[in-house]
């Protein structure tokens, strides 16, 4: 490396030019050695560091492309429709005697309720017939789950499509087919 070559020529002309009645200490010397030796194998982590991060970005790009088409949940209330049926799913902190799915129009009216009955803690799916539903807009859902009538926390998640796949600075972007564009890492399944 050229940062090698001017320390080793920086060394000699120290070495040619040192006092003979007062020579440079080995100790000196060695650790001028062991310092560059150092820096040069910093530099040489960083480019691996380098190549291995793009070498991790070319892969995942690759596997996410393998999600085009597939079905994937994510974070949401929003529900996508396809081919007359919308489907999500709940995540239950804990187990539920009562669990009710409520879907709701764009403007907020109940369209339908769907009742899942006693769950336990985990991710329960759901679909919901929208055959009947017209209208601009996505419909939306709410989910109330009790437990002898304490509420249990849940998260809502929706089902969407992976139409592509893009790679951006902060990392891999899907692009869902009912939604905005999501982070590969908010994917919390794969259907």
């Amino acid at each position: 490396a050229a940062s090698q070559d001017r320390f080793l020529k920086l060394l000699v002309a120290q070495l040619n030019n040192q006092d003979p009645m007062n020579p440079m200490d080995n100790a000196q010397m060695t650790s001028q050695m062991a310092q560059i030796n150092t820096v040069s194998g910093i530099q040489q982590l960083n480019d691996t560091m380098k190549s291995i991060s793009s070498q991790f970005n070319t892969m995942q790009v690759l596997q996410g492309a393998a999600l085009v088409g597939k079905g994937v949940l994510v974070e949401s209330n929003t529900l996508t429709v396809k081919d007359g049926i919308a489907a999500g799913a709940v995540d239950l902190s804990n187990k539920a005697d009562k669990v009710t799915i409520k879907v709701s129009s764009p403007g907020g009216q109940l369209l339908d309720t769907i009742e899942l009955g006693a769950q336990e803690a985990g991710l329960h799916g759901f679909q919901w017939d929208a055959s009947g539903f017209q209208g601009p807009g996505s419909p939306t859902f709410t989910v109330e789950s009790t437990l002898k009538g304490t509420k249990v926390p849940t998260t809502s998640l929706a089902m969407d499509t992976v139409l592509a796949v893009s790679s951006t600075s902060s990392g891999l972007s899907l692009e869902l087919a009912g939604r905005s564009a999501v982070a590969y890492a908010d994917v919390r399944s794969i259907l």
